[in-house]
């Protein structure tokens, strides 16, 4: 079975000659003649030109703005109110609204301060595009990308298809999200190639960063809270400055639709609240279409790994600074490997929504006024939002070095450490799994015109942070103590040799999209001991639904993703595949075997949560206690040996491991508690961990594709 996401088109392009190394021509140029070349984009035809400064403008005097300030304004005036007034007198007041300038007046409450603090959040907010900046963003990028980057590969027909679209129709697009680069160098690469550079939304700390905040809202950045919460104003302007750029087509509109840098470097769940702001100009008959261009970033090597290991860890995230900023200027001194950026085929949400949603119910009410999402359009944007995800996965090139880790973690962490993997097993192992992973429709950053030996030594060199070759062995790289003045206690060996694992674990997640629907297939046979399809089918059903939020399944899609994995291994030879039946050929227990050991670490996780969500003390728990109390179990059973995975620490995982079982109604989040405190459902705990463990017969669990266990 070939892919469907590759079928479509929509990945890009599978041929590495088609990419084209931006960076190439620019070692042998002047930086400062690329800053100033003639750029001379083709803009958006759908509508009038607009100004940075038009935007704000717009906002304010949008009649849904005017409504929502209103609303905003008459819940504070009611709050004013003597306690002792009574209802009749709200019913009202309520119905005579030109009143209501009188009445706040009366009371204090004026609608004028309402408006300001919307025209301080829009400041707060708003970018501020100019060219000038642009360029000066440029000439720095030049420099800094080529110090960091042997190469930066960019697919040719991917960026064609974008700058035809940006003409016709609103361009929303959608990247992955890696490192901080992710940014600036798409914007780069579009004013490269004379495309309009785009506004991107941002997270507001960066604002605070003196100098560069400014710059970067110049270059197109527009600055979102981290913290919104149920502050209606705040979300009435953000969504209508988005709506009105996609409305006016005044740029191409960027975000990540994961909402945050992934840490584990695995696609996140995607975050449905900008995805909406954006697609509702479209179901409003605002705009005729839509085009999304998803785009996958792949690195060699990320900068920011071993800081990445460390926040899943516990250590706090370093706040964004200047002086943070020139602190890390380090890395300029360090090879990072090359960067694929594929801007997959833009896709109409005109043709994606064809079926799936009835635009009339915005017939019946006035486009200006808040509407809540009917179940149908709710349902469209989630299954949108998680099929960009999958084609940012299926558009990412898996490098070498992916590969290595997903061998090199099979290995127990004490011969990694210790005695040293063999070179030549390695190796060996490698080329297996570059078979396997072409067999599964996988994209290889490995290049053709270099002998496969020197690919692997080399992907090991650049990587000499996590490991390194010596006398014939593969090493794990632990990170250099500072003096101290005391021996390091047991468990801080555990999280030092955590932190090289962590990083590791990283690049091997990179990968792990390619691999995921045959691992639980394979880990299904596994466990459940039988080969009746139906069976098989409910036990991947059961897990898919588990580790829904540890890996991106389009929703709905169970059968699909089932077909998908049973065709795979068919296709490697690993499984005889029946009407009733799915059998184990005699040649298929290495890859089978090298599936389900590669899924292990994540049932191994979840185990170690479920184990301590069972003992006796915990009944109600907070989540900021949680997280330390189950990395401390996880320490003490890895100490003991009873454990073997160092990812039962990351805090990611943890906090998946709380999503899934609040979904599936393991853990109930206490509504009137202010510490995000949650009671437990043992028995349903101790359910999952039975069906994970083979306790419970297949023939048991609900077959019920997408179905709550």
């Amino acid at each position: 079975m070939t892919n469907t996401y590759r079928d479509s088109g929509r990945a890009g392009l599978e041929n590495e000659e088609e990419f084209v190394d931006i960076l190439k021509e620019k070692r042998c140029s002047s930086d400062l003649c690329h800053a100033l070349r003639n750029f001379t984009p083709s803009p958006y035809k759908g509508g009038p030109t607009c100004t940075a400064a038009d935007l704000p403008k717009a906002v304010l005097e949008s009649q849904y703005l005017r409504y929502v300030v209103e609303e905003v304004g008459w819940c504070l005036l009611k709050k004013k109110k003597k306690k002792d007034a009574t209802k009749s007198f709200y019913s009202i007041a309520s119905s005579i609204w030109s009143l209501f300038p009188q009445i706040a007046t009366e009371t204090g409450s004026s609608l004028e301060e309402v408006r300001e603090e919307a025209s301080v959040i829009l400041d707060e907010m708003s970018q501020n595009l100019q060219l000038g900046f642009i360029r000066l963003l440029s000439y720095v990028l030049t420099k800094v990308l080529k110090r960091l980057f042997t190469g930066i590969h960019v697919n040719m027909e991917g960026l064609d298809a974008l700058r035809k679209a940006v003409g016709e129709s609103p361009v929303i697009l959608l990247p992955n999200h890696r490192s901080y680069v992710d940014f600036m160098v798409i914007s780069y690469i579009l004013f490269t190639y004379d495309i309009p550079v785009p506004v991107v939304a941002a997270g507001l700390p960066l604002a605070g960063m003196k100098m560069f905040g400014e710059i970067f809202r110049r270059s197109g950045a527009f600055y979102i809270r981290r913290a919104i919460g149920s502050d209606k104003l705040y979300w009435a302007v953000l969504s209508e400055y988005v709506r009105t750029i996609v409305k006016k087509g005044y740029a191409p509109l960027e975000f990540y639709v994961e909402g945050l840098r992934s840490r584990t470097l695995k696609s996140l769940m995607p975050k449905l609240g900008m995805m909406h702001m954006v697609l509702e100009p479209y179901f409003k008959g605002e705009v005729y279409d839509i085009k999304l261009v998803p785009i996958s970033i792949s690195y060699d090597r990320v900068l920011e790994e071993s800081l990445l290991a460390h926040e899943l860890l516990g250590v706090s995230k370093p706040k964004e600074s200047t002086a943070g900023l020139l602190k890390a200027s380090k890395v300029l001194q360090n090879n990072y490997g090359s960067m694929h950026v594929n801007f997959g085929r833009p896709m109409s949400v005109r043709q994606l929504c064809r079926g799936k949603i009835n635009r009339c119910q915005y017939n019946l009410a006035p486009r200006d006024l808040p509407q809540k999402p009917s179940a149908d359009t709710q349902a469209c944007v989630s299954s949108l939002a998680h099929l960009m995800v999958r084609i940012q996965e299926d558009g990412t090139l898996i490098s070498p070095w992916s590969l290595m880790a997903c061998l090199l973690l099979q290995a127990p962490t004490a011969v990694l450490t210790e005695q040293g993997l063999p070179w030549h097993r390695l190796t060996e192992k490698t080329l297996w799994l570059r078979k396997l992973a072409l067999d599964f429709g996988a994209r290889l950053n490995w290049p053709g015109q270099v002998p496969d030996p020197d690919v692997m030594s080399s992907a090991v060199a650049l990587h000499h942070s996590i490991a390194r070759r010596e006398a014939g062995r593969v090493y794990l790289v632990q990170e250099e103590e500072r003096e101290r003045k005391r021996p390091i206690n047991p468990e801080e060996d555990v999280i030092k040799t955590a932190v090289a694992v962590l990083m590791m674990a990283a690049y091997r997640n990179q990968s792990l999209h390619i691999f995921v629907r045959p691992a639980l297939l394979a880990t299904a046979i596994h466990v459940a001991k039988t080969v009746q399809r139906d069976e098989l089918f409910a036990f991947f059903c059961f897990l898919r639904d588990v580790f829904s939020n540890e890996f991106i399944f389009v929703p709905g899609k169970s059968s699909q993703d089932f077909e998908e994995a049973c065709v795979l291994l068919r296709k490697c030879g690993a499984v005889h595949i029946s009407e009733q039946e799915v059998t184990v050929s005699d040649a298929g227990l290495e890859v089978l075997s090298f599936l389900q050991a590669l899924l292990q670490p994540f049932v191994d996780s979840y185990q170690v949560m479920f184990r301590y969500l069972c003992e006796d003390g915990v009944h109600v728990f907070a989540e900021k206690q949680l997280l330390p109390a189950v990395r401390n179990l996880a320490t003490k059973l890895i100490l003991s040996g009873e454990l073997h995975t160092y990812e039962a620490l990351s805090s990611d995982t943890q906090k998946n491991i709380v999503s899934a079982l609040r979904r599936l109604e393991a853990l109930t989040k206490l509504k009137a508690s202010e510490q995000n405190e949650y009671r437990v459902n043992k028995a349903a705990v101790r359910r999952i961990d039975d069906m994970f463990c083979g306790k419970i017969p297949p023939q048991m669990l609900q077959t019920t594709p997408d179905a709550k266990l």
